[in-house]
């Protein structure tokens, strides 16, 4: 039996075996779970670091910013908070590495699949397939960018995002202005209009998940290239013929 307070493990006749020691130590580890990580099982501060973002996303997709806390999180990710404080020093850094992460990934996705070979109508295609196969893949990334984040995270988020790709479709709807004679200076305008459509129908799209994503593509791509190829110079005209 094992006696309160010490090492000594006695059989029923009160001897102590010699390997009392290591059955003591087995019986004390941490009930956390971070004994597991000592010796060969032990995390690198890389791995831990990869970790606690994997379990930070699903923390704020599912409860959102205002209501995960570093204590949830660090539960989750079987350690204690000073570890989580130790690499992020809080839950908005910890957020903010979260975001960073996938707007990158999803950035990198999207302008994979844009380029200067490309016609104006695969490229709306290839990015709005691009954004419904990173809502498939990853639906917590995705609601992660989509929910309130701090104030004092600033252009961030969706919002940073939306801006660099809509920079993106700004160049692209550039070479095709020029070529149609319309104005370049309303090629912005139309780049965060395109960038939104599909935005948000991918939003409506996470929750749907009907039709299927190469169908959705179809559609915006079908709305927003004829509606390019049939722009007028000077849309307000069509206001002045009622």
């Amino acid at each position: 039996m094992l006696h309160e307070g010490s090492d000594r493990i006695e059989d029923s006749g009160g001897k102590a075996w010699p390997w009392y020691r290591p059955a003591v130590d087995s019986m004390r580890k941490p009930a956390n779970g971070s004994g597991r990580h000592h010796g060969a099982g032990r995390m690198t501060a890389s791995q831990r670091r990869t970790q606690l973002v994997e379990v930070a996303k699903v923390v704020f997709a599912e409860l959102g910013y205002a209501g995960a806390s570093i204590e949830e999180i660090a539960s989750r990710a079987r350690v204690s908070k000073p570890v989580v404080y130790e690499h992020f020093g809080g839950k908005e850094g910890l957020y903010a590495v979260v975001v960073d992460r996938e707007t990158t990934r999803l950035l990198e996705m999207i302008t994979s699949r844009l380029g200067p070979g490309l016609g104006a109508r695969e490229q709306v295609l290839g990015s709005a397939m691009a954004f419904l196969d990173y809502i498939e893949a990853d639906s917590e990334g995705f609601r992660v960018l989509t929910r309130d984040s701090p104030a004092a995270f600033g252009g961030g988020g969706m919002a940073g995002l939306l801006a660099d790709v809509a920079a993106k479709a700004e160049d692209v709807l550039a070479g095709f202005f020029a070529e149609s004679g319309l104005g370049l200076d309303t090629a912005p305008l139309y780049a965060h209009a395109l960038v939104g459509m599909v935005v948000h129908v991918g939003g409506w799209w996470a929750e749907a998940r009907e039709p299927p994503k190469e169908v959705v593509a179809a559609h915006l791509t079908a709305l927003a290239y004829v509606g390019l190829s049939r722009l007028p110079a000077d849309p307000q005209r069509l206001l002045r013929k009622r």
